[in-house]
């Protein structure tokens, strides 16, 4: 049986898809605050990949100044609200509190951090001024985090900012691809409003950059252009019946997860392949959506998984079974999935080794794909010279975040290759600075 009910209207999509962090209230958020020791050298900071001064905001919070402890958090990181919520904190801030030596609780930084933030937001506190218009305009290609970051403290430098989205919303992944017991869409939806009203940058929606005479004219016209573009499709594994109706890729069966919640079909029985936290995600949505029994299937070890230990203990706790040492070799089926067929493997010496004779099939009418995304290569390769990696990333200066090509920049997951909403983050503001070095020095 299954553990969740497939809700039928909003309040049991909300009910399947509590929010694991939801908001404190000013009391919830007086007495968490007083728990912080604001440690002198911070080991929470340290872990921060935007650096939030987290003892300051902390106190800020406890001594009732609400407006500076959403100002001191939005100074390092311009999606606050939102990583409050998604980040992984359990492995960063929190994972970094001084109270995991005392077998304590950690400080709740992550729902502290979205409390003072989402505050701001309700109340559309003027927390910036644009800076005095300077004359140069920047293109952002991709309205992702890394871009916004990067527009919102190009606005703060005088600059003027147009960012060029393919599709109709805005904030990329955080929107599309994370799962909605971590955030909602209202809740991104709001802090991308509040951001694009305090700081001014335009969002030119359903304006996808697909040619070079496009890419051309944006080179005549914008001082410099940030390539956000992110990731693309789900990578295919080219297994024998992967076309097979119901066999589908994570990154868009989270899509539509997030986007038309209560019109997804989830099969009865599901199997997730891959070892990543997409894969924890795509596995605990499903069983959050009524089925019945729900795999996820990793080549390798437990121990090996990519997906962090509380991720895969979060999908437990949704009804998931774990499948280890299982590589698929086949789907199953006519016209749609009726199963997996995989080989059980070992590790020899850090190679991975398919043990002759061990294939054994599993049935199931749903199989879903979280075997990482591919790049966006069509799209760069609109570029000239645009230097990449050998996994297909773009090669930037690691502090200015400057491309082979002096006028591009680039930031996020086409950089990275696919990490946190406050890695791009972080990202994107120091692409801005790179950008403001580089138009300063041209001038």
């Amino acid at each position: 049986m299954a553990e969740y009910q497939t809700p039928t209207t909003g309040e049991g999509q909300e009910s399947s898809f509590e929010q694991l962090k939801p908001y404190m209230n000013p009391t919830m958020a007086y007495y968490e605050s007083s728990r912080c020791l604001f440690c002198f050298d911070a080991p929470c900071v340290k872990a921060c990949p935007t650096g939030i001064d987290i003892p300051l905001f902390i106190r800020q919070i406890h001594t009732g100044n609400l407006d500076g402890a959403a100002r001191t958090i939005y100074d390092s990181n311009y999606f606050g609200n939102i990583c409050g919520k998604v980040c992984p904190t359990e492995v960063l801030c929190e994972g970094a509190c001084v109270f995991n030596l005392q077998d304590v609780k950690p400080i709740e930084i992550g729902r502290l951090q979205s409390y003072a933030t989402s505050r701001a937001i309700r109340q559309e506190k003027r927390l910036y001024q644009t800076g005095p218009a300077n004359g140069h305009k920047v293109a952002v290609i991709g309205a992702g985090p890394a871009s916004i970051a990067c527009a919102c403290e190009l606005r703060l430098l005088g600059y003027e900012v147009d960012i060029f989205e393919a599709k109709s919303h805005p904030s990329g992944l955080a929107i599309y691809g994370c799962a909605p017991y971590k955030v909602t869409n209202q809740d991104v939806l709001e802090e991308v409003n509040y951001l694009q009203e305090l700081f001014q940058f335009k969002v030119h929606y359903k304006h996808p950059i697909q040619t070079k005479a496009q890419i051309t004219a944006l080179e005549h016209d914008y001082a410099a252009i940030l390539l956000g573009v992110g990731l693309g499709p789900t990578q295919a594994l080219h297994l024998e019946g992967e076309e097979l109706d119901n066999c589908i890729g994570a990154t868009e069966f989270i899509e539509q997860v997030k986007l038309i919640p209560l019109t997804v079909e989830v099969g009865r029985r599901v199997i997730v392949i891959g070892g990543g936290n997409t894969a924890m995600d795509a596995a605990s949505e499903s069983a959050r959506l009524g089925a019945e029994m729900v795999t996820v299937a990793y080549r390798r070890s437990k121990e090996e998984m990519r997906a962090y230990a509380f991720e895969y203990d979060l999908a437990r706790s949704a009804g998931v079974m774990g499948l280890f040492n299982a590589a698929p070799v086949a789907v199953l089926g006519e016209e749609k999935v009726s199963g997996v067929r995989f080989v059980k493997t070992r590790n020899e010496s850090g190679q991975l080794r398919h043990i002759s004779g061990s294939e054994f099939e599993v049935a199931c009418d749903m199989v879903i794909l979280a075997t990482g995304q591919a790049k966006q290569s069509a799209f760069l390769s609109l570029v000239d010279s645009l230097d990449k990696d050998g996994r297909g990333c773009i090669i930037v200066h690691p502090q200015t975040f400057q491309t082979s090509r002096p006028q591009y920049f680039a930031a996020g997951d086409a950089v990275n290759g696919g990490a946190e909403v406050v890695n791009a983050a972080a990202e994107g503001k120091l692409a801005a600075r790179g950008i403001d070095k580089y138009i300063s020095n041209s001038k």
